[in-house]
């Protein structure tokens, strides 16, 4: 079973990587913006506010209303599609979190070795 997404799981995304390099606050240096991949449609979404300026963390509430499940009575985003999966992305294109904690690791090696 897939999982939706909700503030719940990005929070929990953020606790696993912790220290990884797989947030934003630890790869915004290395040009890293947050991001939502739709894997149904293959489009990436930056992360907004709800008004529309760019986030600079994982939220929902800017995500465009066809991938929005659930809305609580204030309008908040509550759940988005399965197919939304959080990353980041660069210079065109969508990393994973995982993906952008091995480039801001491999990043940290290469400037430790010189």
């Amino acid at each position: 079973m897939t999982r939706t997404m909700t503030p719940t799981r990005l929070s929990d995304e953020n606790t696993v990587y912790r220290g990884k390099g797989g947030r934003s606050q630890e790869n915004r240096h290395e040009g890293f913006r947050a991001a939502f991949l739709d894997t149904d449609t293959g489009l990436v979404h930056q992360s907004r506010f709800a008004d529309g300026r760019p986030a600079p963390l994982h939220l929902l509430d800017g995500l465009p209303d066809s991938v929005v499940v659930q809305r609580g009575t204030s309008g908040r985003v509550l759940e988005v599609k399965a197919s939304i999966v959080s990353g980041f992305a660069r210079a065109g294109r969508f990393y994973t979190r995982d993906e952008a904690a091995f480039v801001v690791q491999a990043a940290a090696l290469a400037e430790a070795a010189a």
